[in-house]
């Protein structure tokens, strides 16, 4: 008697879990559906333009722009280690013993 009561939880459970996988998957095709036909009605804008000379002017734009992006990186890590190398100098300790200009 007790297996049975056992099987049976199992399977509300196993069925539960497939009327949850049915309506999601019902929904999804429904929404994938709804914003298809959607996708269609709106106008297509272009983000690059059509003729090759404008879309290099762009794409040479963007490598000097991400060319300046890592020089500035590699700029800043230097100036940083310059930094590192003088506090480990002791530059910026007062040294008693050293003499005063009057």
């Amino acid at each position: 008697m007790r297996r049975i009561g056992i099987a049976g939880d199992f399977s509300k459970g196993f069925l539960l879990f497939c009327y949850k996988s049915f309506i999601f998957a019902v929904s999804f095709f429904l929404t994938n559906t709804a914003t298809s036909w959607a996708a269609d009605k709106i106008a297509k804008i272009e983000v690059f333009p059509p003729t090759p000379y404008e879309g290099y002017i762009i794409y040479e734009s963007l490598a000097i722009f991400w060319l300046f992006i890592i020089s500035l990186i590699v700029i800043i890590r230097m100036k940083l280690r310059e930094i590192e190398r003088i506090q480990e100098l002791g530059v910026e300790n007062e040294d008693p013993d050293a003499p005063v200009l009057r």
